[in-house]
């Protein structure tokens, strides 16, 4: 049985939240696994975690946050040709948008040390964090999930050699900080879902 299914198997919405309480509580006890302590960053820093264990599940979840958003026959930022027929299905035009309402995207690995997701130009072209819309949706794969930073950059070096990626860089922050904070200076918050599709 998957480290997700354990964690967040359950349908019922109140066991949800106690396991997830429970999950917070724990983790602080014990050493956890690199899933899970991706999983408990990224929530921390609000990011919105989806688990999927199939294709069929990736697609009714997307299907969700477009509903929940209202973003059905929406303009849409995508740069993957294999993310394509995602948009097309849901009739949401990605040529040339002017006025996107989200960017749908893979990433290069989500680095669980810091709960972030690492980005290069395959994914988000020549964009700065900031010049991307506000909502992002990133589709990824538990094999996806590294401990640390210079691990990502690792594979990114390994899985192009020759190919080489430009503008590579990660985002953290997926809520507007409550307070001032100076950690999140001069970094721009993105409402950002993960739809996490089990590979391994």
């Amino acid at each position: 049985m998957s480290l997700f299914r354990k964690i967040f198997g359950s349908s019922n919405p109140a066991s949800e939240e106690d396991k997830e309480s429970e999950f917070n509580k724990s983790f602080a006890d014990k050493a956890t696994s690199i899933d899970e302590k991706f999983i408990y960053n990224f929530k921390k820093n609000g990011g919105k975690f989806l688990y999927c264990e199939n294709s069929e599940e990736v697609k009714e979840q997307f299907e969700n946050i477009l509903e929940e958003n209202d973003w059905f026959e929406s303009e849409v930022l995508c740069y993957e040709p294999a993310l394509f027929g995602m948009l097309e299905d849901n009739k949401l035009n990605y040529d040339k948008p002017k006025n996107p309402k989200f960017i749908l995207a893979g990433c290069e690995n989500l680095i669980a040390e810091e709960g972030s997701i690492l980005f290069s130009s395959k994914q988000i072209k020549q964009n700065k964090p900031n010049e991307l819309p506000a909502n992002i949706i990133i589709l990824a794969h538990t094999s996806q999930i590294l401990d640390a930073k210079s691990d990502g950059l690792s594979a990114i070096k390994k899985k192009y050699q020759t190919d080489y990626p430009t503008n590579i860089t990660t985002i953290k922050y997926f809520e507007k900080a409550k307070e001032e904070d100076f950690t999140q200076y001069g970094s721009s918050a993105k409402n950002l879902y993960l739809l996490l599709l089990e590979d391994l």
